[in-house]
């Protein structure tokens, strides 16, 4: 995998992010993770929706349980998107915390299996080798619009500029 120069700590400390360096403006790769019933999901399963995809270290951290209860309220707002919600937690776990907590207006994905979403969109952290924090917004077409890998882990992302791009593609 490639190391990328992308500037990110946890807790203060630097970090090294491998995978593939994806930008706005490039054709979104296709990979493929885990949904809560062990089923292989890809990206293509939602050709000609706008996606969002959530990234996060683990659903059961304060930081990751807000960002995904944030993006489930906001995607009860937004007609023809899709709220992908991406860690390499197993599946039995984002069940969990879904059902727990009444989300069900995001998908959780696992990609603790492959990485292949953590490779092909440059999210692995190397030491941990769990997925750092961000955001990644698809438009309808398969063109990645917008991508944030947060600078600081232990931070929330920028959700109104990610739904501010969002809704723009709708």
């Amino acid at each position: 995998m490639n190391k990328l120069d992308v500037k990110v700590t946890f807790a203060g400390n630097p970090v090294t992010i491998l995978g593939n360096e994806i930008k706005a403006g490039d054709k979104a790769p296709d990979f493929t993770a885990l949904n809560n019933k062990l089923e292989p999901v890809k990206l293509s399963d939602f050709d000609g929706k706008v996606k969002i995809i959530v990234v996060y270290p683990s659903i059961d951290t304060g930081v990751c349980a807000a960002q995904n209860r944030r993006f489930n309220v906001e995607a009860n707002n937004l007609k023809d998107v899709v709220v992908l919600s991406v860690s390499v937690d197993l599946p039995f776990a984002q069940s969990r915390f879904c059902g727990a907590e009444g989300l069900d207006s995001i998908i959780t994905l696992s990609d603790h299996k492959e990485l292949d979403f953590g490779e092909k969109y440059g999210f692995v952290i190397e030491e941990l080798r769990l997925l750092t924090r961000g955001t990644v917004i698809i438009d309808k077409d398969g063109i990645v619009k917008y991508i944030e890998h947060v600078p600081e882990i232990t931070n929330d992302p920028d959700y109104e500029k990610a739904l501010e791009v969002a809704k723009s593609l709708i």
